[in-house]
């Protein structure tokens, strides 16, 4: 049925003709079947004799089933191949487009994987062009815990190299938990000061600086520029390129010094502290 139902006009034919054989060949086979369970002989069944009848010696006990067994595993029903319609097999053309966009799948990874391996490291790059720059400097780098709290963390350790209090009672507080005074530093400025930072914003500015007060939102350039002037010191952040300089706008001011990395680190962006090589 699947095959009538899946022939074409021209197949048609072809189609009703191998049909027609499978239903006779099934035809016989059931008719054998049911003449072995009856005990009947097989219409067209040659008998064969045994061994004994070939030999010359009488055996009444011949096997009366021995010819319809050796019949009936003669009798099979087997596909037609192509050529016996004359028609050609069907293409199975989706299968054929799924294999052909996996293997170009499975090209492209390939490439792309060789060119990832001829691209150079990034990370590897600017560590090489931050340690240059570290040695004509010569400046000694102290690592900041990257966890987003690490501008301020920087801020907090350089001006305590230069002897500028981060606030009030900052001594009392633990190094790991001085970032939070830098964080409320940044905040109270921008909050006080609205006009050098609302045209810079996507954002309310009581949204933004609620964020950076109270959470770990990451500090930027506008946070650099608050603290520059919250405590009026000049500061300088080292990076892969040109250093770059944000001044207080006042004269006298102190001067720290940031190391700033682009890829150096999991997270992303990144700020170290960088003290003068002893």
């Amino acid at each position: 049925m699947q095959k009538k139902k899946g022939a074409s006009k021209k197949t048609r034919k072809g189609v009703n003709s191998e049909c027609e054989e499978l239903e006779r060949q099934l035809k016989g086979k059931h008719e054998a079947e049911r003449a072995v369970l009856l005990g009947e002989s097989i219409p067209g069944a040659v008998d064969v004799p045994d061994a004994d009848e070939e030999s010359g010696s009488e055996n009444p006990a011949i096997d009366p089933l021995n010819g319809v067994t050796k019949s009936l595993d003669n009798t099979s029903i087997s596909e037609p191949s192509p050529s016996e319609d004359g028609l050609p097999k069907k293409r199975n053309r989706q299968k054929e487009r799924l294999a052909r966009r996996a293997a170009e799948q499975e090209a492209a990874i390939e490439q792309a994987k060789k060119e990832a391996a001829n691209q150079p490291n990034p990370k590897e790059i600017e560590r090489k062009k931050m340690v240059e720059q570290f040695k004509i400097r010569e400046l000694t780098e102290k690592a900041i815990r990257p966890d987003g709290h690490c501008l301020f963390s920087a801020i907090a350790d350089q001006l305590s190299q230069v002897g500028i209090p981060i606030g009030v009672d900052s001594e009392a507080v633990k190094e790991d938990q001085r970032y939070k005074i830098v964080r409320h530093a940044a905040a109270r400025y921008m909050e006080g000061h609205p006009d050098e930072f609302v045209a810079w914003l996507d954002e309310p500015l009581d949204q933004y600086v609620e964020k950076i007060r109270d959470t770990a939102e990451w500090g930027g350039h506008l946070e650099l520029l608050a603290l520059a002037k919250a405590y009026n010191v000049q500061i300088c952040v080292i990076q892969n390129g040109e250093p770059e300089t944000i001044d207080p706008g006042s004269e006298g001011s102190d001067k720290i010094t940031l190391a700033y990395y682009r890829h150096g680190f999991g997270l992303g962006e990144h700020y170290n502290s960088l003290r003068k090589s002893p």
